[in-house]
């Protein structure tokens, strides 16, 4: 049995164990009820009490898990129980309170966090933050909006609700994290009032942002505003890619490396004053003096940077190492790393749902194993930590983000120490300068805006080679530890063997099992786009595209946001095909975005259907793919152009199955295909017409599919109804299950010879913060399916 010497009660193991309790919790679809995790904690306490006390690692490792355990499920009851109720799905009110962070002005929208007064008559809003949008075509007025206001707005609210797909955002993860009550938008444009002028620490970072947009008229103009004050609103989503294809991203948005230039900087001034006047010595040790200067100055900096969480880490990092210089002990770079990880996650446990938390302490991590000796060549430890933290941060950036950059360990070569010690430190001292004497910052921004032109034409250049993006799929769950233990194998010392098998952990990750169908086989992935509609359609080595869900300018893209991250989570390397149903927004507006990424050489759509190298989908016409037969079923030959009812229907059969995409046709081009065609009508698998509508799933149709599977395409709360209760009950007193993305997530339907296969992603990814399973009467992962006895819902 260790002792507790051997075991401090916060050093590594034990900030391992906390860490471990945490990630239970989180990453468990259960969420404790409040008070069985409020006794947890009660006895978490005793358990450390007793390791520390009687000497007993095992009781100090097991309490410090039970404690992040129940913090985590504290902390997490909390943030759910602060949104709305997701039923009704809107809620009208009329709030007051203050602008947070800095608001994002786009050229239609205007985005911003708000936070309510505690005085407001809703008692379910007071104190809530709420994530707002001001839709207005005039930016004129919502322009004005600035951080550290204060405002009265009359809004429409719901609860937080996100889309659920392979390799897309958790909206619902963030909100939950980042203690949103609600979303929603400014009603009334023309009612909202200014109470109070900005004041506070985000209308400075705000005024000094517009400072540097004005004195420095250039594009890079931009990059200083975000490295100086971590405003990265001036980045387009073509400066993301460029930044994301060089694996820079890290660094833009202010590194941990920043906080400590500024520290090391306000130490410097200390022992300046300290060297100038040697009485202050007596009442202060020049030292002491100094370590307080540099926690002084990382909190001031943090402050500016919007407490980003990098920043955070590395100013609790230096004030636990002012502190222990103060006490006048001595501790070790990883005990200091391990006392601000408990920190953090004793003041908020919800922080390890977040990317930044574990590419921060993992990076650090990894450098404090390999690195132990550094100091004696700069120039090698430099070269060692760029190959320590691309080999070592790799998996959990490929786990994060779906991606790998092979350029990234060349650009980090240049702009770690580039931006890091010219153009971040000349952007700082244009803050300092300017915040003395307005204009007196002018110089040293133009010089970091010039220094940064000189680096970016590399990036450029680097993020349009075959050295930028990779994307990865999807990988199982297992794929993370081997990848870890890869790593670790591989960064140990020289002459250790085996390395070379170290690389076959690797390949769950880099190379992870597709699911593509067999030969004859097909599988359906009805996308989650909210109120649209889009299906990928794979066999054994095709992939087909219907449709691409809606987008609305300067706003949502479902073909940026859904669809490709869809494309590329699954692994699917090109497009062999698309069909475009019809012309409405929602079934074509993420085309544009698609096209950019995925070039499609066959493109499918109605005649009155107007796209750049498109054929028409006519009835007959049809084709096959690895044994799978596609086939439209309308329109025919010389049908007019009439909107939805001119939608493309397409027949799919594989594996002696088949599947239906029925667009957004009515009633009557749904009764006339049941009379026409009707062996051709009768499938397996139905994508139901018009997301449910009232107007489509005519009775006739409906008895001449014999579907088992209905699957509806429909958004959360949408103002249609869709589905409508009628429509869903007509599939299901037909036999057929019914599925509804806005309830269950992406569908993925495999037509296999074996039968027909459906998965839903919320319910095969379930998550405590899942929002269909806390607040819908109809569970996410149920099935509107009747027992044949009428009993109701089944799994």
């Amino acid at each position: 049995m260790a002792t507790a010497a051997g075991t401090p009660p916060f050093g590594i193991a034990a900030a391992l164990s906390l860490l471990a309790g945490v990630c239970a919790c989180l990453w468990s679809p259960w969420l404790l009820p409040w008070w069985v995790s409020l006794i947890l904690l009660i006895g978490a306490a005793l358990c450390v009490w007793r390791g520390v006390a009687s000497s007993q690692s095992r009781a100090l490792l097991a309490g410090w898990w039970l404690a992040g355990l129940a913090l985590a499920g504290l902390h997490a009851a909390h943030a759910l129980a602060l949104q709305l109720p997701s039923a009704p799905a809107r809620h009208d009110a009329v709030v007051t309170g203050r602008i947070l962070d800095l608001p994002e002005h786009e050229p239609r929208r205007s985005r911003f966090l708000f936070r309510v007064d505690d005085g407001v008559a809703d008692a379910r809003l007071r104190g809530g933050d709420l994530r707002l949008a001001w839709y207005e075509d005039d930016p004129a007025r919502r322009s004005t909006l600035r951080a550290g206001q204060q405002w009265r707005f009359d809004v429409r609210l719901r609860a937080p609700r996100g889309l659920r797909n392979p390799g897309g955002a958790d909206a619902e993860k963030f909100a939950m994290a980042q203690r949103i009550a609600a979303m929603g938008y400014v009603r009334s444009p023309e009612t909202a009032i200014q109470l109070a002028p900005a004041h506070g620490i985000d209308a400075w970072r705000d005024a000094m942002s517009e400072r540097i947009a004005t004195h420095v008229d250039r594009p890079s103009s931009r990059f200083i505003r975000a490295l100086a004050l971590g405003d990265v609103r001036g980045l387009d989503d073509a400066a993301w890619t460029v930044l994301r294809a060089n694996g820079l991203t890290h660094l833009i948005a202010i590194s941990g490396f920043h906080v400590g230039l500024v520290a090391g900087f306000f130490a410097l001034i200390v022992r300046g004053l300290w060297w100038s006047w040697p009485t202050l010595s007596r009442r202060v040790p020049a030292p002491i003096a100094a370590a307080a200067g540099s926690v002084v100055g990382a909190a001031l900096y943090t402050a500016v940077a919007g407490f980003a969480l990098p920043t955070v880490r590395t100013a609790l990092m230096i004030a636990i190492v002012a502190g222990l210089r103060g006490l006048r002990r001595r501790m070790s770079a990883g005990e200091c790393l391990a006392l601000a990880a408990f920190a953090m996650l004793l003041i908020d446990p919800l922080a390890a749902l977040s990317a930044g938390f574990w590419l921060s302490f993992a990076g650090v991590a990894w450098l404090l194993w390999c690195l132990p000796e550094s100091g004696r060549n700069a120039v090698h430890d430099f070269l060692s930590a760029q190959g320590v933290a691309s080999v070592g941060l790799l998996p959990i950036a490929a786990i994060l983000f779906g991606q790998a950059s092979l350029a990234g360990p060349l650009a980090n070569l240049v702009a770690v120490p580039w931006w890091s010690l010219a153009v971040v430190p000349l952007a700082l001292l244009g803050l300092g300068l300017e915040s003395v004497h307005a204009g007196a910052g002018e110089w040293a921004w133009q010089l970091a805006a010039w220094c940064f032109d000189l680096s970016w034409p590399l990036f450029e250049w680097l993020a349009a080679s075959p050295l930028s993006f990779w994307w990865l799929p999807e990988a199982a769950w297992f794929a993370l530890p081997l990848a870890l233990i890869g790593a670790f194998w591989l960064l140990l010392p020289r002459g250790t063997p085996g390395k070379a098998l170290a690389a076959l952990l690797w390949l769950p990750l880099l190379w992870p099992d597709r699911r593509v169908p067999v030969a004859g086989e097909a599988e359906l992935v009805v996308i989650d786009v909210g109120q649209g509609q889009s299906v990928l359609v794979r066999t054994a080595h095709h992939a087909l595209l219907v449709d691409m869900g809606p987008a609305v300018q300067d706003g949502f893209d479902a073909g940026e946001r859904a669809v490709i991250p869809v494309l590329h989570a699954l692994g699917v390397p090109r497009l062999d095909g698309a069909v475009v149903s019809h012309g409405d927004n929602d079934h074509v507006g993420g085309w544009p975005a698609v096209a950019a990424q995925y070039p499609v050489p066959m493109l499918f759509a109605p005649d009155g259907v107007r796209l750049p190298g498109s054929r028409p989908c006519l009835a007959g016409r049809g084709w096959t793919w690895d044994g799978v037969r596609f086939r439209f079923l309308h329109p025919p030959v010389d049908f007019p152009y009439l909107g939805n009812e001119s939608s493309c229907v397409l027949r799919i059969e594989a594996a002696g199955r088949s599947a239906l995409i029925a667009g957004d046709i009515g009633g009557v081009i749904e009764r006339r295909l049941a009379r026409e065609q009707p062996a051709s009508v009768r499938a397996d698998v139905v994508l139901v017409a018009h997301h449910g509508s009232g107007g489509s799933s005519d009775p006739a149709f409906v008895a001449a599919t014999g579907a088992s599977e209905a699957l509806v395409s429909s958004g959360h709360g949408n103002r249609f109804g869709h589905p409508r209760p009628f429509v869903v009950g007509r599939w299901r007193h037909a036999g057929a299950a019914v599925h509804d993305t806005a309830m269950e997530g992406a569908l993925r339907v495999r037509l296999e010879r074996g039968g027909i296969k459906v998965e839903a992603r919320r319910e095969a990814h379930p998550r405590l913060w899942d929002a269909a399973r806390r607040g819908d009467s109809r569970s996410a992962g149920l099935s509107y399916r009747e027992d044949r006895d009428g009993r109701g819902p089944e799994g």
